[in-house]
């Protein structure tokens, strides 16, 4: 294994570890490294930010959704 963890644990949570503990069968170590996984997975991770649906229609322009010059007077 490549490094340790330690952490301090509310009321709640001690609560929920050894729920964990008891249901899975796992060891906390291993509740923790799902939990860090599930998280991970959770989160966008690098790449840009880009607008759903963005480029649907061909307009010719690359960046019409996102360029505010493009955007103005849109909506008088």
């Amino acid at each position: 294994m490549g490094s340790f963890v330690q952490a301090r644990l509310d009321a709640e949570c001690q609560r929920i570890m050894r729920q964990l503990v008891k249901k899975t069968g796992w060891t906390p170590s291993q509740i923790v490294r799902e939990g860090l996984r599930l998280l991970a997975s959770c989160h966008v991770t690098g790449g840009r930010r880009t607008i759903v649906a963005q480029g649907k229609f061909p307009s010719g322009l690359g960046d019409l959704a996102s360029n505010k010059a493009h955007l103005r007077g849109f909506g008088r």
